[in-house]
């Protein structure tokens, strides 16, 4: 937090000048203008294979149609009841900026799972700020609905976003995730501007039973521990012999990933827990609160029409802290990362005790206003004003009582 006060305070003092030398000293890279320009856009397209658009295209569709869906929840009411009139209304914010990830790898799904939502949900101006930033998330930004992308990352670009730069506009929400330096820095800015939630390394837990199957387990352990080597990941089940196939399995397909170094440093620290039952594990699973969830037991699949088995209702109703829930063996939570449509930033450190991932819900403000007639403020004014000689405010008690004389 040290490094991170002194540099938020340069940043907001100094402006671009702080946001060059910090992108200098820790991108290495010596830019005059970092602001992507639509002639940079159109060159990132062309340098951007034709297939990798159209799968870009795919997701987005799929994230577009789910945030819609969850923006339909949200609605602008109003009732009136004798002579008091009380509404809400559904307010977009006005301006977010966006931080996408550019470090051990570009991430583009990250670009549309942020950007997305908030353009489904009206926000006027979308900033989007990536280190060292790949042609590929710069289509990704483009493609989804960004206004401003910038060639910068870190501290300084979480700064540059909450006070505003010669270039860079102040915004008034900052969503996304980042490493420990870009987390600090959300941390300290919060209050002079909104943020989404504080991610922290990736997390997976896997509740399975006998009738599971290893390699699906072990393929969604290691694609969740390449992220970071300070991934965490966790199998719960009630079988033994399961438990040790899935040992066998992670040794087998990590020899064929290219990615594996990262992986073994995260599978240093992974979690095997026997359980007596799934009861067991659901509580387990429920107490630790897991980023992404799997669920691969025996019952899982739907059967006619039906557009879940009994079992998993059963399972949805008892499992309540997770980031988001993977149903089933083929849900493989790369589905989730990318482009199934559900959100894939999400609380971890417990966090889904009080808290679920990035949705439309971000990007609006729920605001309320009241209009209250002569016939309301006499229903009502017995109320506040009791209210008021309780808590002792003798201002409110008058603001009542000279509506009464007039």
């Amino acid at each position: 937090m040290k490094a991170v006060k002194q540099m938020v305070a340069e940043v907001r003092k100094n402006k671009d000048k702080a946001v060059r030398k910090y992108t200098a000293v820790f991108d290495k890279i010596k830019l005059n203008n970092f602001r992507v320009s639509k002639q940079e856009i159109k060159l990132a397209y062309q340098k951007v294979d034709k297939k990798t658009i159209t799968t870009l295209r795919k997701a987005t569709k799929n994230i577009k149609t789910f945030a819609q869906k969850q923006l339909a929840y949200f609605k602008d009411f109003e009732y009136t009841k004798n002579g008091v009139t009380v509404g809400q209304k559904i307010i977009p914010i006005e301006r977010i900026g966006v931080y996408v990830p550019g470090g051990r790898y570009p991430l583009p799904s990250t670009a549309l799972m942020c950007i997305i939502p908030a353009k489904v949900a009206g926000v006027r101006e979308i900033i989007v700020c990536s280190p060292k930033i790949k042609p590929v998330t710069i289509v990704a930004a483009d493609l989804a609905g960004a206004d401003l992308i910038f060639n910068i990352g870190g501290v300084q670009a979480i700064a540059a976003m909450a006070y505003g730069t010669e270039t860079i506009p102040k915004v008034d929400k900052i969503v996304g995730p980042g490493n420990i330096y870009v987390t600090q820095a959300k941390k300290e800015v919060f209050g002079d501007c909104g943020i989404d939630l504080l991610a922290g390394p990736s997390e997976i837990l896997i509740v399975a039973d006998k009738w599971a199957r290893p390699e699906f387990i072990a393929a969604d352990l290691l694609a969740q521990a390449e992220h970071d080597t300070a991934a965490k990941v966790i199998l719960v089940s009630d079988s033994k012999d399961l438990i040790e196939k899935v040992d066998k399995e992670l040794k087998t397909q990590l020899a064929k990933i290219s990615t594996k170094e990262v992986i073994k440093e995260s599978l240093k620290k992974k979690k095997e827990i026997l359980v007596k039952n799934l009861k067991e594990a659901i509580k387990v699973a429920n107490e630790i609160a897991p980023e992404h969830l799997s669920l691969q037991v025996k019952n899982l699949y739907p059967v006619r029409n039906q557009r879940f088995s009994n079992g998993a209702k059963k399972y949805l109703n008892q499992l309540k802290n997770y980031g988001s829930l993977f149903l089933g063996g083929t849900s493989a939570v790369a589905f989730g990362d990318y482009c199934s449509g559900p959100n894939h930033v999400l609380p971890t450190n417990k966090a889904s005790k009080f808290t679920g991932g990035l949705s439309v819900k971000d990007f609006v403000k729920i605001q309320t206003y009241q209009i209250i007639s002569k016939k309301g403020a006499k229903k009502l004014s017995k109320i506040a004003k009791d209210f008021a000689s309780i808590e002792g405010l003798d201002a409110h008690k008058k603001s009542v009582e000279i509506r009464e004389s007039r």
